[in-house]
């Protein structure tokens, strides 16, 4: 099947584009899962499972979650540092002002 493009104009062009694309990842969709379902069939042949090749499902991570603030700004009671990280600018302007870590504290 043979398009002549000089012939279409933008949005027939636009249209054939979207349409090869589509049909492209339908194409490999298609190898994935042929590829797939051999290497199945080679695992299974050899007589071994999925997890033995490529190993069982992971672990899942440790969530750290939030952490609860050690520092207040005594300016702005809304401003709050847990302590991790780097020093926000109101904790190292408070510290040059002459407090102390423990002034700040909560």
């Amino acid at each position: 099947m043979a398009v002549d493009i000089k012939n279409l104009n933008h949005n027939q062009l636009n249209e054939l584009i979207t349409k090869a694309q589509a049909r492209q990842n339908e194409l490999r969709k298609e190898k994935v899962a042929k590829l797939r379902e051999k290497v199945h069939a080679m695992v299974k042949a050899e007589g071994y499972n999925m997890e033995d090749i490529f190993g069982g499902a992971r672990k899942p991570r440790r969530s750290t979650g939030t952490v609860a603030p050690k520092y207040r700004n005594p300016a702005n009671p809304e401003q709050t540092w847990s302590g991790r990280g780097k020093r926000p600018r109101w904790f190292n302007d408070a510290l040059k002002a002459g407090k102390k870590e423990k002034d700040l504290a909560i």
